[in-house]
């Protein structure tokens, strides 16, 4: 039997996918990975914890079913984006822990920067808003706290990847740095028009050119293959790659103009295709690569993203243990009829779209005597889908596209309380797939378009099938009360930290 692999490199863990010809899922195995706090707002990865963890999780799917790396025709790559590792790509020699996309320590530069340069001329650029979420304030800290790295970094000694770069790069035994050009949409170092590394951005950042990878389109290309002394112990092309939220829109078959998808992980982030034309957003939404087929035109996006969904929930688990697990906290929230007046707002790294506000911090609001644990519960779902609605809003007043449906996919989407409350708020019915596995599944699509198993987007838009349905129940006058309180529980967190006061 023959496979397409996809290692699928999250925020909390590492997953490695084996697929059939026809995108079903035959045999995984995942594992999580530490997540380091060296102080608050700071958030790191330990490099070759991942890349263990990468190699481990290929063994184990492989040994499931008896594959050999000669029974795998090649492997897709998808990974968490924004979160930066700085390396010396001949050595191996790792500078610093990986920076990981929610850490705010860009927040200063990001600031100075606002001051003196126009918000317009960065989106014109880079279709990106001025955030220390994106990987080049995180590029710039390295080089201006890591003594040394600035002067390898500009001998071509020293190469700043997200983790894409990073998986590859080992995967090939250190014979290639390459970022596709989804993830290089995510530095904001990238022009967004001509799909390559910007000069006045790199001088806005004073990042040195020699020290990004190159880039390449998402599919349609062999990048390499992996090294015989890999886990694979073999020689299978690498040929496909794509961030992770424009995976599982690949993988959910958002081929179309239109067409968008909710994934529901770490955090939330909802995409929707706008084709081949380039559309800004008047709403606090960014303007990314949805993907690249070969020598093809990009296809672009509008993306709005959520930094805390499914991490609120390990928080409650974790931090305020009151639950011991998802089951737990479902079973609690589905025990009250609503929320019992309770808000909570989730700024734990600021908030991001639409509201873009470094400064916030969390709340939880409306807080009485009446307020139980399950109340606390099911106000922790809300929160998800209230940020998705969000998010929802505005991308149908940018796109000028009135969705009709929703189509889902990510671990929360196992939460039928949170999936019931999100078609409630959105007015329209919400979709997931009978293959929930959208993001590794996009990145075996992406990699068998490569090699030949599908002929093209059209084949595997054939393959997609829904499984589950929500439909809304709410009364409009009953959301709008409580989209109105949720507005009022947003404006509760902001300019919580004065250093960061946006103006």
């Amino acid at each position: 039997m023959k496979y397409i692999g996809a290692l699928d490199q999250g925020t909390t863990s590492t997953r490695f996918i084996l697929f059939d010809e026809k995108g079903a899922n035959i045999a995984s195995a995942q594992l999580e990975h530490q997540q380091i706090f060296p102080q608050p707002g700071w958030v790191e990865h330990d490099p070759w914890e991942i890349w263990d963890n990468s190699g481990s999780c290929i063994v184990k799917a492989m040994k499931k079913v008896g594959a050999r790396g000669s029974d795998i025709l090649g492997i897709g790559i998808t990974n968490q984006r924004e979160t930066v590792i700085a390396w010396n790509p001949k050595t191996g020699k790792v500078w610093h822990n990986a920076i990981v996309w929610q850490d705010l320590r860009g927040a200063p530069l990001i600031d100075a920067l606002k001051k003196k340069v126009e918000v317009s001329w960065l989106r014109e650029k880079s279709g990106l808003l001025f955030s220390p979420y994106f990987a080049a304030s995180k590029i710039a800290w390295l080089l201006d706290n890591v003594t040394g790295l600035r002067e390898d970094a500009e001998k071509g000694e020293a190469v700043f990847g997200t983790i894409d770069t990073w998986l590859t790069w080992n995967l090939s035994g250190g014979k290639v740095v390459v970022t596709d050009v989804t993830n290089a949409s995510r530095y904001m170092l990238m022009n967004i028009r001509s799909c390559q590394w910007d000069e006045e951005l790199l001088a806005l950042f004073n990042i040195p050119l020699a020290a990004l990878p190159t880039i390449v389109p998402s599919s349609g290309v062999v990048y390499t293959k992996t090294a015989p002394s890999g886990p694979l112990r073999a020689e299978v092309p690498v040929c496909g790659i794509l961030g992770d939220q424009q995976a599982a829109l690949f993988g959910q078959a958002c081929f179309t103009k239109g067409l968008g998808k909710s994934t529901y992980g770490t955090g939330c982030f909802l995409l929707v295709n706008t084709g081949e034309k380039l559309v800004y957003s008047d709403n606090g939404l960014l303007s990314t690569v949805a993907y690249q087929l070969g020598d093809n035109k990009p296809v672009y996006a509008l993306e709005g993203s959520v930094a805390v969904a499914g991490s609120l929930v390990q928080w409650a688990r974790d931090n305020l243990k009151i639950v011991a697990d998802p089951q737990e906290l479902d079973k609690l929230a589905t025990s009250v009829p609503d929320c019992g007046g309770v808000y909570i707002v989730p700024a734990f790294s600021g908030l991001f779209a639409p509201y873009w506000r470094s400064d916030a911090r969390g709340v939880i609001a409306g807080l009485t005597g009446f307020a139980t644990r399950a109340h606390l519960c099911r106000a922790i779902l809300e929160a998800t889908a209230f940020q998705a609605n969000d998010i929802f809003k505005a991308m149908e007043s940018d796109s000028n596209i009135h969705m009709t449906t929703l189509k889902v996919d990510g671990g929360l989407t196992n939460s039928t309380p949170l999936m019931e409350f999100q078609a409630d708020l959105l007015g329209i019915p919400v979709i997931r797939p009978k293959v929930v596995e959208t993001t590794a599944l996009g990145a075996a699509y992406a990699a068998g378009l490569s090699v030949g198993v599908w002929k093209n987007v059209e084949d595997l838009a054939s393959y997609w099938q829904e499984e589950t349905r929500w439909s809304p129940t709410i009364a409009a006058d009953v959301r709008d009360e409580k989209v109105r309180l949720w507005k009022k529980a947003v404006s509760r967190t902001l300019d919580w930290v004065s250093s960061e006061k946006e103006e």
